[in-house]
């Protein structure tokens, strides 16, 4: 079990397999000429799947696939298939664009949930926000997954100025389709311009919707970082992410491997410990991973705390998001 000195029990790893991805959303990506990690010096399949299997003996029975985008990388679908044949949940993260190829995967590997990224609804938004003609096909392969039995939840990103005004179309849309919306508070990494004039919380959110909707809270696991809601006659639902303005660090039992192998024990740690090249050099993994667990701060990573709209990013040391994985 991995236990950090607030007692919180990690079980739960979220894990990059490459930082390589077919769209340019800004604020995870930095730059338009970003570069990506050289080959060399990312996890290869067997170090993945071995390292995974460390935090498993280590108490871990929850992992999700995360990016850049996952599913670019060229042996993803073996990745997929080997660690889902470990006794963990398996969950992926994706933009979405390649599900349709993955289709027999996601099945064999017994996948039930998937988090796809959608932050408009609007085709001209889609094309600005993330530099690529392809909200078709998005949008296709989100019913596509639903039709065949997976839960989608549909991450959206939610930026003032830009999208909160679609807020109530995303919230239409789980009328007649059973799919799960997840608000999710615009918070800073390198590079991604983030204001704290740009953060629309919770209590706005939630303030919006009612003006539209009737909704009620629906219980929430301990260690969910999502409160969620339903509405009635509604055949999805919504949740809402606040990191920005009401942390939910004091039930956290997530960790993050890069796709580079270092781990994260905060989305905001600015501190990392290298697994990857202790593992190429025969060291002790496991005591690096307890270690690194130990430091883990109370909350934020230690670099800040809720009082958002007095927050400077500059002080935030930290990497961009499709470098630490979404």
């Amino acid at each position: 079990m991995l236990l950090d000195t607030f007692g919180r029990s990690h079980n739960y790893l979220r894990i990059s397999i490459t930082d390589n991805c077919n769209f340019r959303c800004f604020y995870c990506m930095p730059e338009d000429d970003y570069d990506f990690t050289p080959p060399a010096r990312l996890m290869q399949k067997d170090e993945i799947i071995h390292l995974t299997k460390l935090f498993v003996d280590l108490g871990v029975n929850k992992i999700r696939l995360t990016g850049g985008e996952p599913l670019m990388r060229k042996d993803a679908g073996e990745i997929i298939e080997a660690i889902s044949s470990l006794p963990v949940s398996l969950f992926l993260t994706t933009n979405g664009t390649r599900l349709h190829e993955f289709e027999a995967t996601i099945k064999n590997a017994g996948i039930k949930v998937i988090n796809i990224s959608l932050d408009t609804l609007n085709r001209e938004k889609f094309l600005l926000l993330t530099k690529r003609n392809q909200f078709d096909l998005v949008y296709k392969n989100i019913l596509l997954m639903i039709d065949k039995g997976v839960r989608v939840k549909v991450n959206m990103v939610v930026m003032k100025g830009i999208n909160e005004n679609e807020i109530n179309d995303f919230i239409e849309w789980t009328k007649n389709t059973a799919i799960h919306i997840r608000f999710i508070e615009f918070m800073p990494f390198t590079g991604n311009k983030w204001t704290s004039n740009k953060v629309f919380t919770w209590e706005e959110i939630l303030g919006l919707i009612g003006k539209r909707f009737s909704f009620v809270p629906l219980e929430n696991d301990k260690n969910d970082t999502a409160k969620s809601y339903s509405i009635e006659g509604h055949l999805g639902s919504f949740s809402v992410i606040s990191t920005m303005s009401a942390p939910f660090c004091s039930t956290c039992n997530r960790i993050r491997l890069t796709a580079d192998g270092k781990l994260k024990n905060c989305l905001f740690s600015k501190d990392e410990t290298d697994l990857l090249t202790a593992y190429r050099k025969g060291e002790d993994v496991i005591n690096l991973i307890q270690k690194n667990i130990l430091n883990k701060k109370k909350e934020l990573g230690g670099q800040f705390n809720n009082d958002y709209e007095n927050l400077n990013p500059e002080i935030i040391s930290n990497r961009s998001m499709i470098n630490i994985g979404g």
